[in-house]
């Protein structure tokens, strides 16, 4: 029951036990204990300000990367635009050129039928005269064979060539 109840000399050599030990403390180990919480403060506070740095260079790579993003989508965007008028380009020159060539064939096909059919017709009445030559020989040789009718038909002749001059 003496701990419970302390008396007036253990009071005081306890005291003096605990000031003895306070000033040991305070002399030689409060400092370096005080030096080190002093040191491993101004790492935290070091490393603090390292993170908020890296912090910030990331939000600044993390701009610049979109930044750059951007302007590959927008390079990208111009070339696909550039490609497809180029390819609309290319798509209407080739059109163009197909009709124009589509024509000329058009044209020549008919140029080489109106020649052919010039020929045709010519050839058709070269064999018409012909015929026509040799039919007519053949009536005048049995028709004229007699003296009146020779006089009847050049009347007649002269008759309607008068017709077709007035």
């Amino acid at each position: 029951m003496e701990l419970v109840n302390p008396g007036l000399g253990l009071i005081f050599w306890m005291t003096l036990s605990f000031g003895i030990v306070l000033f040991i403390l305070s002399k030689y180990a409060w400092p370096l204990i005080l030096g080190g919480i002093k040191e491993r403060e101004e790492e935290i506070n070091n490393s603090l300000e390292s993170a908020r740095q890296a912090r910030e260079e990331i939000k600044n790579l993390q701009s610049n990367n979109e930044q750059l993003l951007k302007q590959a989508r927008e390079e990208r965007d111009a070339l696909m635009r550039e490609a497809r008028e180029l390819k609309d380009d290319m798509i209407v020159k080739a059109k163009s050129q197909a009709d124009q060539q589509a024509k000329q064939i058009i044209e020549s096909a008919k140029a080489a039928i109106e020649q052919e059919k010039t020929a045709a017709l010519s050839d058709l009445k070269n064999q018409v005269a012909g015929l026509s030559i040799e039919i007519a020989e053949k009536l005048l040789k049995a028709e004229l064979s007699k003296e009146n009718k020779q006089k009847e038909l050049m009347d007649k002749l002269i008759g309607e060539a008068g017709q077709q001059l007035n």
